[in-house]
């Protein structure tokens, strides 16, 4: 178990939107890159590279490095409680917008992760 996750931390990362979208996405794929995360979200690299870094600070995320690309996923040993929150809430939002619409835009993304173009 994750003895490093404080409920305060953990609800602060949440509060913002991008944040939440991308624990959304994630959620949902299991691991992505930052280029995905960046276009799905419309956003630039290292806006989402900032979100990813408090995600990753509140021990929500862990990332892993292949070639030129950083992954990001779900740290494995978040408490039950907090997995729980996390997929009621996913499941909760995953219909509005943006949150649905960030998968459907993730789903059309051209290249992704294994094409040199993706960085």
């Amino acid at each position: 178990m994750n003895k490093n996750i404080s409920p305060e931390y953990f609800f602060r990362a949440l509060a913002d939107e991008t944040r939440l979208r991308c624990v959304a996405l994630i959620q949902q794929h299991g691991e992505l890159c930052v280029c995905e995360l960046s276009y799905a979200l419309g956003l630039a690299q290292p806006k989402i590279s900032r979100h990813l870094a408090i995600l990753k600070a509140a021990n929500l995320f862990q990332d892993r490095r292949e070639g030129v690309w950083i992954y990001y996923h779900l740290h494995p040993d978040l408490p039950i409680w907090a997995l729980k929150v996390l997929k009621e809430t996913i499941k909760g939002i995953q219909s509005q917008a943006p949150f649905g619409t960030d998968k459907q835009v993730l789903s059309e993304m051209p290249n992704r992760p294994g094409a040199k173009t993706c960085a």
